[in-house]
C-alpha cells in the first residue's frame, strides 16, 4: 500500500507528452500536492545506457534492457516516492513498452511476462493525436530514433497504443486517453488533473505552456 498517486504519461512521439508532465507537475503543485516528475529511460546509468543504445540494441535484447531499467526505477525513485505520499508524473513508462518494443518485432505475451511485477499506476494518461500530424511533428523536429525512419510508424503507433490502453484496463488500471491533435495544453492538463485526487484548481492558477514538445 503506497500513500502517494502514480501518474504515467505515454503516447507516440510528438503528441506532447513532455510539455504536459511540467504543466501538470505547476497545476499540482498549485494544490499543495508534493509532485516529482520522473521519466524512463531514467538519469542513472543504467537509464543512461539504455537510452545511448537504444538505437544499435533491438528486440528482446532491447526489451529486456528497459524492463531491467523500470525495476530499478520502481525500485530508487517510483517505489520510495510514493511511500513518502509523493504524486509522481512518469513520461513514458509500461504502455510505451507494449507500443515500441512490439513495433521492434517483440511479442506481447514476452513483454506482459518481463513486466509482470511492476507497479502498476493509479492513472495511466494516454496521449495521442492524428497520424499525419504527428508525422509532421517529428519531421519539424528531425528524426531522433530509429522508428521514426518508418513512414508507417506514426499510424501503427496510435493503433497500438489504443490496444494498449485496452491491456491496462483489462488490468484494472484507471486509462484515460485523450486526443491532442486540436486541444490546446492547458486543456490536455486540467482534464489530467480532473482525475486526480485532491480539490480543484482554478484555470488561471498556473502558466501552461503554449506548444507541445518533446525533448
Amino acid at each position: 500500500m503506497t500513500d502517494g498517486v502514480f501518474i504515467t504519461l505515454d503516447g507516440p512521439s510528438g503528441v506532447g507528452k513532455s510539455t504536459t508532465a511540467k504543466a501538470l507537475q505547476q497545476l499540482l503543485t498549485a494544490r499543495s500536492v508534493a509532485v516529482r516528475t520522473t521519466m524512463e529511460p531514467t538519469t542513472s546509468s543504467l537509464g543512461a545506457y539504455t537510452r545511448a543504445h537504444a538505437s544499435e540494441l533491438h528486440g528482446h535484447t532491447l526489451a529486456c534492457l528497459v524492463a531491467a531499467q523500470r525495476y530499478e526505477h520502481i525500485d530508487t525513485v517510483i517505489a520510495p516516492a510514493l511511500k513518502a505520499g509523493e504524486t509522481i508524473v512518469c513520461d513514458r513508462y509500461l504502455a510505451s513498452t507494449l507500443v515500441l518494443q512490439r513495433l521492434d518485432g517483440v511479442p506481447l505475451p514476452f513483454l506482459l511476462d518481463i513486466n509482470r511485477d511492476i507497479l502498476l499506476p493509479d492513472l495511466a494518461v494516454i496521449l495521442t493525436a492524428q497520424p499525419g500530424l504527428i508525422a509532421d511533428r517529428i519531421a519539424q523536429r528531425g528524426i531522433r530514433h530509429r522508428f521514426h525512419l518508418d513512414p508507417t510508424a506514426p499510424r501503427r503507433e496510435v493503433d497500438l497504443y489504443e490496444n494498449a490502453a485496452q491491456i491496462l484496463a483489462d488490468k484494472g488500471v484507471p486509462v484515460l486517453v485523450i486526443d491532442s491533435s486540436n486541444a490546446t495544453p492547458a486543456e490536455v492538463v486540467a482534464q489530467i488533473a480532473s482525475e486526480v485526487p485532491g480539490p480543484p484548481v482554478a484555470s488561471s492558477a498556473t502558466s501552461i505552456p503554449a506548444p507541445f514538445e518533446e525533448p
